[in-house]
C-alpha cells in the first residue's frame, strides 16, 4: 500500500521560511490527489492546501493563501508545500494524505484514506 513520508520541518524565526516534502513510496502517488492539513496541540486538525494529479489544480485556506505555494512533481513521487512570511501562530504538526480512490483535490480530512507520520514546524516570535 502506499506510504507517505513528510520531511523539512524545524524551528524558524517569525518571518522565515521553509519548505515541507511529501514523497510517496510508490507509482501510485501520481494517480492519488494530496492534501496538506496541519493540527497544533489541544487544537482540530485544520486544512491547509491541496493539489489535484496533475499539479495543475490547487486549492488553499484562508490563512494560506499568498504565503504557502503548494506543488507536485510526479516524476519523484513528491508534493512540496513552501511556507513564507511565517508566523507563531503556523506551529504545528504538518501532515500530507492521498485520497486513495481520486486524483481530485478536496479541503475535507474525511476525504483522504492515507496519512504521513506528520513533520513538526515550530515558528519563534
Amino acid at each position: 500500500q502506499l506510504q507517505l513520508t513528510e520531511s523539512g520541518g524545524g524551528l524558524v524565526q517569525a518571518g522565515g521560511s521553509l519548505t515541507l516534502f511529501c514523497k510517496g513510496s510508490d507509482r501510485a502517488f501520481t494517480r492519488n490527489g494530496i492534501g496538506w492539513f496541519r493540527q497544533a496541540p489541544g487544537k482540530d486538525r485544520e486544512y491547509v492546501s491541496s493539489i489535484n494529479t496533475s499539479g495543475g489544480i490547487m486549492d488553499y485556506a484562508d490563512f494560506a493563501k499568498g504565503r504557502f505555494t503548494i506543488g507536485r512533481i510526479n516524476r519523484d513521487n513528491v508534493v512540496s508545500l513552501a511556507l513564507r512570511d511565517l508566523k507563531p501562530e503556523d506551529t504545528a504538526t504538518y501532515f500530507c494524505a492521498a485520497r486513495g480512490d481520486s486524483g481530485w483535490y478536496s479541503k475535507h480530512s474525511n476525504d483522504y484514506e492515507i496519512w504521513g507520520q506528520g513533520t513538526q514546524v515550530t515558528v519563534s516570535s
